[in-house]
């Protein structure tokens, strides 16, 4: 089977598990937002920024070490899931430990609760099988279809029967935990090999020499993705940062999504093809093109009709977020055609230049968004997050030149 047949059947399967997840992630943040308050998404909104910081700055890379590893995974398995587990349960100390000095510096007492609720997410995160990443890597579209179809409506439907009951931001933690249980349940009943308690210093030391790029370049991306959520959260406050997280995830949700499915289904085979120069240039191109004449019309969509969309999806509490709407509609096109050079660049091994990329992003965001913010609000945020990723477009294109240059 040529490889062009394998990207798009992967894009079909992960396409269309994307589509109807975000169909369901549309239903679920309209019931949402029709339940409650923006000022309560700013709480949940607090703590998972928290928790996705807390997971950068402890990441191994190893998920992609054994995705890049072409002699097979299963001797790191065992090493993977030990590593796994240690920080799960060091993610959730350094929670409950910073927590008090969260609350402070958002000055939000009530996010304490979900702090504490949400340290149990990392150390149920921690049991899963690193093994599930062989969905991808073998190209088991079909069974990565079923599987995270049903964690996320299980996730959706804790989320929104206990929101309905209770009214409380902790409803949305509720639903990770339950989300991150049947994960793991699934990924050793579904899931060959299961993992030994066999921890390797050599293979762990191999892993994270190999993974120390993608750290840095987590920790880049991810101030870059959330430096303007913790600026709005700080300066504006939990309602605010309610009004722009809801606005983000709408604008991005559709336009993001297909960039990280083309992404996810492209990385096995570039591994695959790495060595053939000609054929992984035509393959980049053209999954590429594909992105892009399926992003510029979503963006168009949401930039043209905010208004319509706030009002069909969220409900007429949520207006605030028209103007910020439109600014990150073009902001997630421009993300979503330059992160489709990741999996080019991971695939080579390139994981430096990866970093490199969020790292200009970052300086973009960091260097006008609290002025920005402080002039403009949340729109200022966005506007802050669009310079980033066009700083991040001309250094996306140099390092995709220089890995295929360096290609024999």
């Amino acid at each position: 089977m040529g490889y062009i047949t394998e990207i798009v059947r992967g894009v079909s399967w992960l396409g269309g598990l994307k589509a109807v997840s975000r169909l369901v992630a549309f239903v679920k943040t309209g019931i949402l937002a029709r339940v409650l308050v923006p000022a309560q998404f700013g709480l949940f909104g607090i703590a998972s920024l928290v928790l996705e910081l807390l997971e950068i700055l402890t990441e191994t890379g190893i998920n992609v070490v054994l995705m890049q590893e072409k002699r097979g995974l299963n001797s790191y398995i065992n090493t993977a899931w030990i590593v796994s587990i240690i920080r799960g349960f060091l993610i959730a100390t350094a929670l409950l430990i910073a927590s008090p000095l969260i609350v402070r510096f958002f000055n939000s007492p009530e996010t304490y609760r979900l702090l504490f609720l949400m340290a149990f997410v990392p150390v149920i995160r921690g049991f899963i099988n690193p093994a599930e990443v062989k969905f991808v890597k073998e190209l088991m579209f079909k069974k990565e279809f079923i599987f995270r179809f049903s964690i996320f409506i299980f996730d959706s439907a804790v989320a929104i029967s206990l929101a309905l009951f209770t009214h409380s931001a902790a409803s949305l933690i509720y639903g990770l935990i339950a989300g991150a249980i049947l994960e793991v349940i699934l990924s050793f009943i579904l899931i060959k090999p299961t993992p030994r308690i066999l921890f390797e210093r050599k293979k762990f030391s191999e892993v994270v020499n190999r993974g120390k790029w993608l750290t840095g370049a987590g920790i880049f991306n991810y101030f870059f993705t959330h430096g303007d959520d913790i600026v709005v959260g700080k300066l504006l406050g939990t309602y605010p940062l309610g009004i722009y997280q809801v606005a983000y995830r709408i604008s991005t949700l559709p336009i993001t999504e297909i960039s990280d499915v083309v992404g996810k289904v492209t990385f096995p085979v570039y591994v695959r093809i790495s060595e053939d120069k000609k054929r992984l240039t035509s393959a980049f191109f053209k999954s590429l093109t594909g992105v892009c004449l399926i992003v510029i019309p979503f963006a168009t969509a949401l930039f043209l009709f905010p208004r319509q969309i706030i009002l069909l999806v969220l409900g007429a509490n949520w207006i605030e977020a028209v103007g910020v709407l439109k600014i990150l509609a073009i902001f997630g096109g421009v993300k979503a055609i330059s992160n489709t050079v990741f999996a080019l660049l991971l695939s080579l091994g390139k994981q430096k230049y990866v970093t490199l990329i969020t790292f200009v992003g970052i300086l973009g965001l960091g260097a006008s968004i609290i002025p920005l913010v402080k002039a403009f609000g949340i729109t200022g945020a966005a506007i802050s997050a669009l310079i980033g990723a066009i700083l991040a477009i001309p250094v996306a294109i140099y390092a995709v030149r220089k890995a295929i240059g360096e290609i024999k």
